[in-house]
């Protein structure tokens, strides 16, 4: 090596600080509340989603679940005006309802996505919305020819530094996206003994699906090829495995993803694009990487921003449907947008599952090992 280079990986350059763009990262809600919501399944994440809804002012009038007791305290809870219902049908009668949020578990979950949307129902579905593609195809026709909206609730896409980054891509401020790389550190122990210690694939499944779908985002275009492993961490206790790492990768661009659900200590969240003229860093605590940088050729730029991803994604995810009602168009979460990311999470599945590289598109499906075991 020459005195005069280091192989061009000079990390001495100076930026200058610049003004954060002003980007509407915050979720937004339609000004006319004309439409009523009817949530469908009321476990324990819906406090997430009922929050969210009663932040934003919007209007809950029925809740719906096959143990009465539940719908009757996220009633109490939340909407004490609310009508509560054991089932689901009941509550896709009550013509005040014009929007269905559905939490049910995914084994009946496109069933139901159906009957709301024949029963002429906007849907917003908790994720995955389907466990097959080629029924999530069939559904997105079906909300076509209702002349209905299905979106699936990815609710990440609205944390506050997913939005912006995204906001910040779209508007081109770093060129095109070429590479991203997500590392997510954090203690997933919490599931020991409760139905989910039965699902095998409940990293990839359950978890990593936000970050897939944030990958699938960032990049703008289809995944082509996926490779995923996984392992289980010395002494765990919980029986699905809690490590895993994922590539995608795209006509032009790769995504690198880790995940590490058995930190013991400081969960930890980074998120590095990579764009043709410039990048964004986000890091900070797992779903609060905050501490975000968008380097451009004009400067760096730290944005303070507000708000968290739960309950704010959850609002983002509503209220965008709603507005996307309101204003005659698909919404950015719609069903036919998120197949894009079920290609891929389906794939990685597989590949973790045989040991190969997959090509996103060719596993149509998703079996057991994504489901609770009894």
């Amino acid at each position: 090596m020459s005195a005069d280079t280091n192989y061009a990986l000079d990390s001495s350059d100076v930026l200058r600080e610049i003004p954060a763009p002003n980007l509407t990262y915050q979720p937004q809600f339609p000004e006319c509340g004309k439409h009523k919501i009817g949530l469908i399944g009321c476990g324990g994440i819906t406090t997430q989603h009922l929050t969210a809804y009663r932040n934003a002012g919007l209007e809950v009038v029925a809740l719906c679940n096959r143990t009465l007791e539940k719908a009757e305290a996220r009633r109490a809870e939340f909407y004490p005006n609310a009508r509560v219902y054991t089932d689901p049908i009941e509550l896709l009668a009550n013509k005040e309802v014009t929007v269905v949020d559905l939490t049910l578990h995914p084994g009946p979950r496109a069933a139901w996505i159906e009957a709301a949307l024949r029963a002429g129902k906007h849907v917003l579905s908790q994720k995955p919305f389907v466990l097959d593609l080629n029924k999530g195809q069939e559904l997105v026709r079906l909300a076509e020819q209702q002349k209905r909206l299905l979106a699936v609730n990815q609710n990440g896409r609205w944390a506050p530094y997913v939005r912006y980054a995204q906001l910040a891509i779209d508007r081109g401020l770093i060129g095109e996206v070429q590479s991203l790389t997500v590392n997510v550190c954090w203690n997933h122990g919490w599931v020991e003994g409760t139905p989910f210690d039965r699902i095998h694939h409940l990293l990839l499944y359950d978890f990593a699906m936000h970050w897939v779908d944030m990958a699938c985002c960032f990049m703008s275009r289809p995944a082509r090829i996926a490779h995923a492993m996984l392992a289980k961490s010395p002494g765990q206790k919980v029986a699905p495995p809690l490590i895993g790492s994922a590539q995608l990768s795209f006509d032009a661009g790769l995504a690198t993803l880790h995940f590490d659900g058995c930190t013991k200590l400081s969960a930890f969240e980074s998120i590095q694009i990579i764009g043709t003229r410039g990048r964004i860093s986000a890091t900070g605590k797992s779903l609060e990487a905050h501490h975000l940088e968008l380097i451009t050729e004009d400067g760096i730029a730290r944005p303070n921003l507000g708000g968290h991803w739960m309950p704010d994604g959850f609002g983002g995810t509503m209220g965008e449907l709603l507005c996307a009602i309101n204003e005659n168009r698909q919404p950015y979460h719609s069903a036919a947008n998120n197949l894009r990311s079920l290609e891929a999470v389906f794939a990685l599945i597989a590949s973790a599952d045989e040991g190969r590289t997959v090509r996103v598109g060719e596993a149509r499906s998703v079996g057991a090992n994504c489901q609770i075991q009894p």
